[in-house]
């Protein structure tokens, strides 16, 4: 998928690699859902989950849950998803 080639060719260390690879995968898991079975939907979502989480992350980025959840957060911003890691407003 074009999402993790992004993901496997971006310009991070090996162990960098590896974490972001995690929350992505992690990060999908929690909003899969959202995307529905569409796969031009699937694969655009993918695609910006990705953008999301390589433009938060660095060489340094070993923290898979701090990436994840910004990675969640961003795409809950941009596609209006209630994020099921955030409280939901009872207003």
């Amino acid at each position: 998928m074009k999402a993790r080639h992004a993901i496997n060719c971006a310009p991070f260390g090996p162990d960098a690699l590896k974490v972001i690879g995690q929350a992505f995968d992690e990060a999908w898991a929690q909003i899969a859902t959202f995307f529905g079975d569409d796969p031009l939907m699937i694969e655009g979502g993918r695609l910006t989950l990705a953008d999301a989480i390589l433009s938060l992350a660095t060489n340094e980025s070993r923290d898979v849950g701090a990436l994840r959840h910004a990675g969640i957060q961003a795409m809950a911003k941009q596609y209006k998803l209630q994020s099921t890691c955030a409280p939901k407003n009872s207003d």
